[in-house]
């Protein structure tokens, strides 16, 4: 028995790496949040480089919240009635554009503070768009009977991306302040390519024409289920307080004189914290688990 169960995982696993529709979009999907995660340090270091002001800073995470905000009932509905691949290529799309934007200006020595704004509210308008479709299609690349194990290795390898992609972006950016943009480009351009060879298991079924009810559905369903309306306010609070890693380039830059690259490590730090702390709380349940059962015994 205890073989059976060991052997069932592997075999699994195996099959998702062998089912080319979870490929592609599990790739699609590390390109992108590692574009997105260079960015972050990039954009961060230009600013406060550019205006040295904590406000400005500041400012970078609210522009790019602000179409998050407004954009959310209409992004929803849109991953629910059109194609998720065609609307994510195509948010990854305008992503590469406004990444070779930003190279462009960064190497002309062009680019100023309010472009980069501008550049930041496209970005939170994409991703507005992009990270609902993306969320969406999980269930219909996977084959039958495993979505649980694609989750989890699509989560793990966010989770890797979220590490790497900060330290990638700060060396890139210390190596020349325009390559972070440039490789942010390359990537959401692979990204989209990627997403355009998928061919999903379970495509999406076209739906009647948009409502007012069905755009707010959602609100309903969240009201209807008071469980998920604390959830979603405990990340809410979590997100506001983690806001404060928008300030770390005035840490790397005035206390620690660590450059762009040490920017780059201190944002990738809290993901490893939160790998690590993952792997430690899945070790003591595996043990508790063992122990469980020898008592059983």
């Amino acid at each position: 028995m205890p073989a059976d169960i060991i052997a069932a995982p592997s075999a699994s696993a195996r099959a998702l790496f062998r089912h080319r529709p979870f490929i592609c979009f599990s790739l699609g999907r590390v390109f992108s949040t590692l574009a997105y995660q260079m960015g972050a340090v990039a954009l961060g270091w230009q600013v406060y480089a550019l205006t040295h002001s904590a406000f400005d800073l500041g400012l970078v995470g609210l522009w790019q919240f602000i179409p998050m905000a407004v954009l959310t009932f209409a992004a929803g509905h849109a991953a629910d009635r059109y194609e998720r691949k065609q609307v994510l290529q195509l948010c990854q799309l305008a992503e590469a554009l406004i990444g070779i934007v930003l190279a462009w200006g960064t190497f002309g020595h062009w680019l100023t503070v309010h472009e980069i704004f501008a550049a930041v509210v496209i970005f939170g308008g994409a991703r507005a768009f992009g990270s609902p479709a993306s969320a969406a299609m999980l269930p219909g690349v996977v084959p039958e009977g495993l979505l649980q194990k694609g989750t989890a290795l699509s989560s793990g390898a966010l989770q890797f991306s979220t590490i790497v992609g900060p330290a990638i972006g700060g060396f890139a950016y210390a190596i020349a302040p325009g390559a972070p943009y440039a490789l942010m480009a390359g990537l959401w351009i692979v990204a989209c390519l990627l997403n355009g060879a998928i061919q999903m298991d379970r495509p999406v079924a076209p739906k009647e024409p948009p409502t007012l009810k069905s755009l707010f559905a959602g609100v309903a369903f969240v009201r209807q289920n008071p469980a998920i309306l604390g959830t979603i306010s405990l990340d809410l609070f979590a997100v506001l307080l983690g806001g404060a890693t928008a300030l770390l380039p005035i840490y790397a830059r005035d206390i620690l004189h660590a450059g762009p690259w040490g920017l780059g490590i201190l944002r990738a730090a809290p993901a490893m914290g939160a790998l690590l702390t993952t792997a430690l709380l899945t070790a003591m349940h595996s043990t508790a688990g063992s122990a469980c059962g020898c008592f059983r015994r």
